[in-house]
Order: structure tokens, then sequence, then C-alpha cells
């Protein structure tokens, strides 16, 4: 598309019958958020402090001597504060993202983008950078005259300590991630030595350019174009959907004034047109305009709205946490909170709740004993010397416990069976392990029939025998 055709712009009706000139292809224009100080920021600072506490410490976290928290693809292992989950229990993966699903539904419908403005990655590590940028560019303004100066030593001095912080950060955020797929005390003993593996380098490498990309220079492009949240998130709310909003009814008609004057007499609102909430908003919206997609709901405008309304000697409130009905005063805003418990998301909850007691349940009664049986394909049967049958069998049997067990196995479904383990007849399995061991059952003919008989496999951990397995499986007669 040539220069000439994209900047060629198309007119559009608005609502008010109005014509509008828009450009399809407008150059991005940075944002420079300006520091906030008020409640919803201190919360904001909390929770970044809590997760990435969470995020950058979880993975040096022991326990039974191992990770606490390792997804081990290469063993197909996941060890989760003390359960080990194996490839056969993926049925637990299906309920986590089954359930991650439902309480997204019914947190957005209630609390509508609370998540996004305060605990989304992409939001936290946004702001962990523009810390970064503020403590060496300085606030908003310092940050705009930067840009626009002319290079210099100064200026190159301050973009290479803020990228640098940028990327050592971002190498930092990488080793972790890596470091919950590969233990990470090893992970960083082969960084010391120069060992670390082709795969780990480029893991750390690609998430480490993902956060310094996503946080440093995309920013509120991600929420505005990539997150797919912010796209059908409408589907979720309703009218009773908690959002942040500017009260027109009180704010309007818009205008400076000083401190003190009758603005109500001059036909003002208590807006004062100082653009503040549209200044510290972190994708460079303005609120005043009404609810609008790319709103994360950080409440940034809410804090500075409401220092603007301390100096004016105005109430709170003029953008504020509320619902569409409340604000259509529907009902009053107090009456917010009983609106949590309005059907739709007490159905949300109630799938949640389901789920996730099955899935507790399931790990309640779950026993950390896995096996899989295979039977002699090349001799389905065979006779041995005092004339009895013979079948022959693989069993793996996998632990996933912490802790190393001894087993016995005997077979049961035939009267007078013979069950002959290879080695010792116990199978010693060290913990999170598994075990291949050859089994053969020995049935008197008289017994059996021609064909197939229903038999189980018994297996018992000697050293606690509430542990124990029995699986189904046939032996054949001829």
């Amino acid at each position: 598309m040539s220069k000439k055709l994209r900047d060629i712009p198309i007119t559009v009706i608005k609502d008010d019958g109005e014509y509008e000139e828009i450009h399809l292809y407008s150059k991005h224009k940075k944002i420079y958020p300006r520091w906030v100080n008020g409640l919803f920021n201190r919360w904001r600072i909390l929770l970044v402090v809590i997760t990435q506490l969470f995020f950058y410490g979880m993975p040096w976290l022991q326990m039974n001597g191992r990770q606490a928290l390792l997804f081990n693809i290469t063993e197909h292992t996941f060890y989760i504060y003390g359960f080990v989950f194996l490839p056969q229990d993926f049925i637990y993966l299906t309920a986590l993202l089954l359930a991650s699903a439902i309480g997204l539904f019914a947190w957005t419908t209630a609390g509508g983008r609370l998540w996004c403005g305060y605990a989304c990655p992409q939001t936290v590590y946004t702001e962990i950078f523009l810390w970064i940028e503020k403590w060496v560019e300085g606030d908003r303004m310092a940050r705009i005259k930067l840009d626009n100066a002319p290079t210099s030593a100064k200026k190159f001095r301050l973009k290479t300590i803020k990228h640098s912080a940028w990327i050592t950060l971002s190498l930092w955020t990488g080793f972790t991630f890596v470091g919950y797929f590969t233990p990470i005390r090893s992970l960083w003993s082969e960084i010391i030595q120069f060992g670390l593996g082709p795969w780990e380098t480029f893991w750390v490498f690609f998430y480490a350019f993902a956060t310094y990309g996503n946080a440093g220079w995309m920013r509120e492009q991600v929420c505005k174009y990539m997150c797919p949240y912010a796209r059908f998130q409408s589907t979720m709310f309703d009218a009773d959907t908690l959002i942040i909003s500017y009260d027109a009814e009180r704010g309007d008609a818009r205008g400076s004034r000083k401190k003190g004057t009758d603005y109500k007499a001059a036909g003002l609102g208590d807006c004062i047109d100082c653009t503040v909430c549209v200044q510290v908003c972190p994708v460079g919206i303005d609120i005043r305009d009404g609810l609008q997609y790319e709103c994360i709901g950080c409440a940034a405008c809410i804090d500075a709205c409401d220092e603007i309304m301390d100096k004016m000697d105005y109430p709170r409130g003029l953008i504020r946490y509320t619902t569409e009905n409340a604000l259509e005063h529907k009902y009053p805003e107090r009456d917010i909170i009983k609106k949590i418990t309005r059907p739709r998301v007490m159905m949300y909850v109630l799938v949640l709740v389901v789920i996730l007691g099955i899935t507790i349940g399931s790990l309640v009664i779950r026993k950390p004993i896995k096996v899989n049986i295979s039977r002699d394909r090349v001799a389905m049967v065979r006779e041995v010397d005092d004339g009895w049958l013979e079948n022959s069998y693989r069993l793996q049997i996998q632990n996933a416990d912490e802790t190393a067990h001894s087993y016995t196995i005997t077979a049961t479904g035939i009267a007078n069976s013979r069950t002959i383990v290879e080695g010792s007849g116990q199978i010693f399995v060290e913990a999170t392990a598994s075990q291949d061991i050859g089994v053969r059952v020995q049935v008197d003919p008289s017994l059996v029939g021609v064909g197939g008989h229903e038999i189980h496999f018994i297996i018992t951990a000697t050293d606690n025998p509430t542990i124990t397995s029995k699986e189904k499986s046939s032996f054949i007669g001829r």
C-alpha cells in the first residue's frame, strides 16, 4: 500500500449525525504514564510484590529432597508440593484447565477486569518496567523531554542504564521460568560452568526476549491488540459487573476554575478538565468517554481523580468502581456487593465448586501407584513340565510417591494358580521411579477351558499395605 493511499482518511457518520474523518493506519504514539499515589496504587504494588515473590522464589523451595514445584517434561513427571503426577494423570490437567476457565467466567462476570489491572503478568511486568523507567529517567514530563531531546551523553547514559536494567530483569525472568521445567539449582550450576544445554538456552533467551519486548516496548499494545481476553470479555459482562466509570451526571459540564469559586453557578460540574486521569492511564484512554475495551481496570484514574478532588475540596468518587445499574440509580451503590450473588455468578460458582470438589476428592483417595500390564505376544500360552498351563506378562510398576517402596505381586481369579515373579519375588522401586518386571502365571489345565479367563493382579507395598493396586487382565487357556 502506497503512502498516499495509506494516508487517505475515511469519512464516517457518528451517532449524533456528525461527520468524522478517521485514518485506518495511524502511527503509534508512545504513552508516558504519570506516577500516581493512592489506595489502589498501593494495592497494585502489593500484588506485584506478592506475585513476584512467588514466581521468583518458588523454584528454590525444596520439599522431600527435591524441588517443590517442578514440571519435569524430560522425565514426564510433575512434582507439585508433595504430589507426583505422571502422564496417566492427564485428567488432573484437564480439570485444572476447566476450573480455570469457569473461574475466569465467574470472576469476570462479578469483578470485571480486576485480574487484568492487578495480577496479569503483562500488567505486573509493565508496572515493574515503568518503575525502573521512572527511577532512571524521571516522571512523565521528564521522560517526554528526554525522548524529544537530541542525542547527548546524558541521554545515552540514562537509556543505557534503563535498558541494561530491563535486560537483566528479563534474563532473570527467563532463567526462573525455565527453572520450573529444569531443576533450577542444576540449571544455575550449568550457567556458572557455561554448560547450559541448547534447549534451556533457547527458552531462557526466548522468554527473556518476550518479557523485554512486551513489558518494555509493546506494553498497552499487547492488551489492546494481542490479548483475546479484552475481546471476549464483553460476552461475560452484564449491567451488574464491576467497572470503572466516570460519573458524567456529576462531572459534566467540564471546565477549569479556581478553587473556592461557585462553579455550579457557571453551569459546570465537578470535573475541572485537568486530564490527569488520562495522563496516568497505562493504556492511554480517556475514561470520561465511557467504558472501553482497552480499559484494564487498574484504577490509576480513580487515584488521580480522588487526589484532584481532595485538592479542590470536592467529594471523592467522580471516577470510581461501580456498575452500570448503580450508575443509572437502579439501586444504591452500597448494594453492589449484594449483586455478586446473582444467579449468573452463582451458576459459575456452583460448577466451579463441583469440579474442584471432584478433583480434590480424587486426589485424597488417589493411591501413589500406577501399574501397566502387557502380555507376551509371542507365546500366548505354553505347557510347563508338570503339565500346567502358563501365561507370561510384563508389569510396569510406577511409584508415584516421594518414598521408595517394595512391592509384592499376586494373581487371583483362578483357583490354585501360581504366581512366579522374576528375581526374589519382591520388587523394589525408588521414589518417583518405575520398574518393569516379568511375571508368569501357571494354572491347572483342568480348571480352565479354551479362550480367555479373567484374572486380577494385586500389587501391594510391603511397608504400607494401604498402597495397593488391583489390575484386570486375562489368562488364555487351551
